[in-house]
């Protein structure tokens, strides 16, 4: 297979969504929407109007974080919002950012617990 030139490929500079809304997915798994105002050659990025985006099952949270820098080694992902379609499926709930570290909570808890559990089965050898 030949390379017939870089028009073929889609757009790789960030120039290109300059002013537009992201979603950037960070190394921790943080997950940061906001407009991009700013970014240099080692994909650092400003973020204006920023929020978290918190979700535990059908529960979502949006924590606002106003102007956001974010440094290029802890980006996975950067990805254009389509403003015209719904962001999140009509199942998704609202709460508030009290309810969602509740609702994390229970989920470690309920991870931990898993753990134990099946730690406790290989001990016994039963799978």
């Amino acid at each position: 297979m030949s390379w017939s030139g870089p028009d073929n490929f889609p757009a790789t500079s960030l120039a290109d969504n300059l002013d537009k809304k992201l979603l950037v997915i960070l190394r921790d798994g943080r997950k940061l929407i906001g407009v991009l105002r700013s970014f240099d050659q080692f994909a650092n990025v400003v973020l204006e109007g920023a929020l978290e985006r918190i979700t535990v099952g059908e529960l979502y949270c949006d924590l606002p974080l106003g102007l956001y820098i974010i440094r290029g080694e802890n980006v996975v992902l950067i990805g254009e919002l389509d403003l015209e379609r719904e962001e999140l499926p009509s199942f998704m709930v609202r709460v508030t950012p009290t309810e969602i570290k509740q609702a994390q909570k229970a989920e470690k808890d309920a991870t931990e617990l898993k753990g134990t559990m099946r730690k406790r089965m290989e001990f016994l050898d039963i799978d």
